[in-house]
């Protein structure tokens, strides 16, 4: 590749990318410029909408197309699939984004619980096979690859258009989204103690005997029959909705 070609190459890129902030190639007529840069910016930014609908819809028009805009000009995007766009836009807002002053606080928060709908929708692995091995307190407990526990500062779920919440919550609210076995992406609202519970099967796997200790100390919980037998009731629930499954037991 020459370098000429080279150099054109980079002030087309850079016209498309920054616009008007950046000359077009002297050698390119900039109506032919033109075309490429409105479809890449309409197209990227119609991807942004369909994965994003509620932020598009609680962001003022204007203040949404100049995110997008500034997510094509300032973000290098690493991969060439459309369905990564979206991980892309999360990663700006986390490393490049710089808010204005009438940004809503939970712009961050809701783009990535939009997000995760998606990604768990095309991820490759698969919830655990269901067995019918009955669970007790020890069976060792597989959790599935695509059952994510979330924790947020804002309760994402319940915004939308009209939603007003000037300050922070006391409380954070905690999910569990997962794919079931028929491939459908799934959300729960969970309890601390519940979410807890889920972060430890994720991490640690074992079974419900061995997590139970540590986790009751944690939460300030006696480790009692009460909590051992509601602890059961949920992993039971759990396994039936595809969240995880019993393994299995060494001899």
């Amino acid at each position: 590749m020459s370098t000429v070609f080279e150099a054109v190459q980079l002030r087309f890129t850079e016209r498309v990318r920054h616009r008007a902030d950046a000359p077009p190639p002297a050698d390119l007529p900039e109506q032919r410029v033109a075309v490429y840069e409105r479809l890449v910016h309409n197209n990227i930014a119609g991807f942004l909408r369909g994965s994003f609908p509620v932020l598009h819809r609680v962001i003022p028009q204007a203040r949404w197309a100049q995110l997008a805009a500034e997510f094509v000009s300032g973000h290098a995007c690493e991969s060439p699939y459309f369905h990564e766009i979206g991980l892309q836009f999360i990663q700006w807002l986390q490393s490049g984004y710089v808010a204005a002053a009438d940004d809503p606080a939970f712009l961050l928060e809701l783009a990535h619980y939009e997000w995760v709908e998606l990604a768990l929708d095309i991820a490759e692995q698969e919830p655990p096979s269901e067995t019918d091995s009955a669970i007790e307190l020890n069976t060792p407990l597989i959790w599935s690859d695509v059952a994510w526990p979330l924790a947020y500062q804002w309760p994402v779920q319940l915004i939308g258009e009209g939603y007003r919440q000037p300050l922070q919550p006391a409380q954070p609210t905690v999910l569990l989204a997962w794919r079931d076995r028929i491939d459908a992406v799934r959300f729960m609202q969970l309890t601390p103690f519940a979410w807890q519970l889920a972060c430890a099967l994720r991490d640690l796997g074992g079974s419900l005997a061995e997590r139970l200790p540590a986790l009751a100390e944690r939460c300030g919980l006696a480790e009692d029959d009460a909590l051992r037998a509601g602890s059961l009731k949920l992993v039971r629930d759990w396994a039936e909705a595809g969240i995880l499954a019993a393994g299995a037991t060494s001899v």
